[in-house]
């Protein structure tokens, strides 16, 4: 392939914007000097970052250093960016180069939450948490319930900040802490709703896996799985972003019907994510 080696950079660049994925890219490094120079160039990367990329990192909470595109892609790929005064995270989805976007706890509706008796809003780190909480966990803050009947979690975001044309899919990211109480078992309403839709998708969740199988017959809903950075989630539903620049999405979350005390749930926030064809 040393005929490769010979072709004009901005040429193998013109190339490789037709790749499907970074991963093709950088695959394709492997090939010749030529094309790994080019691979790594700016013109290539530029294609996979989303184009309101430079508005997104100016609401960084902190300056984001970075040397090309290429590093910045895989800077947002690899570590969420907190934006927004610390309560949004912004990230890309690697391969399918999506936006991604968590909302904190601070950045959600949750009925009675700045009342103290009810919820406790806990900075990080704190002993209720095992010590591997808190390296994972994106924000400062999270909420603790400490104590209510009523549980109501409530996230929104606009469609204009996520990827167009896309399926989306939203999660409740939480743990418990060692004392908790009233979610065994406990089915709750989760939906997603956009905002001037008319037919609102619910479902059944539990947030607590049943503790042996028998007591899961006879359950209809979804289970919590544990994620990567050991925090648990559940999925609240799905969307398509077909909205443009107008349109809000609703995520919530509820357990109003069975009127039990419940505590020790601990809220990180809402997570949307791009969904994964499986």
């Amino acid at each position: 392939m040393d005929y490769l080696s010979s072709l004009p950079e901005a040429l193998v660049s013109e190339i490789l914007v037709y790749l499907k994925s970074p991963r093709d890219v950088c695959r394709s490094s492997a090939i010749s000097w030529g094309f790994k120079s080019a691979a790594d160039s700016d013109a290539v990367w530029d294609r996979y970052l989303p184009s309101d990329y430079r508005e997104i990192i100016s609401r960084s909470v902190s300056p984001l250093d970075f040397s090309s595109k290429k590093h910045l892609y895989f800077l947002l790929a690899d570590s969420p960016l907190l934006i927004d005064g610390g309560k949004l995270s912004f990230s890309l989805d690697k391969e399918s180069r999506k936006k991604c976007y968590m909302l904190g706890a601070r950045g959600l509706t949750i009925v009675w939450g700045d009342t103290p008796i009810y919820w406790a809003w806990r900075s990080l780190p704190w002993g209720s948490l095992p010590q591997s909480s808190f390296s994972t966990c994106r924000f400062s803050e999270v909420a603790e319930l400490v104590s209510v009947c009523w549980l109501d979690i409530k996230g929104k975001i606009e469609t204009r900040l996520l990827s167009p044309k896309t399926t989306y899919v939203a999660f409740l990211v939480f743990k418990f802490v060692q004392a908790n109480q009233g979610f065994e078992s406990l089915p709750a309403k989760a939906s997603v709703r956009l905002v001037g839709d008319e037919e609102e998708k619910s479902s059944t969740v539990y947030l607590k896996q049943p503790l042996t199988p028998v007591t899961s017959e006879g359950l209809s809903g979804r289970f919590p799985q544990e994620r990567k950075d050991k925090w648990m989630e559940i999925q609240l539903g799905e969307f398509f972003n077909d909205q443009g620049d107008d349109g809000e999405v609703v995520m919530q979350l509820m357990e109003i019907e069975r009127g039990n005390w419940k505590y020790g749930l601990v809220v990180e926030g809402i997570e949307i994510r791009p969904k994964i064809d499986t």
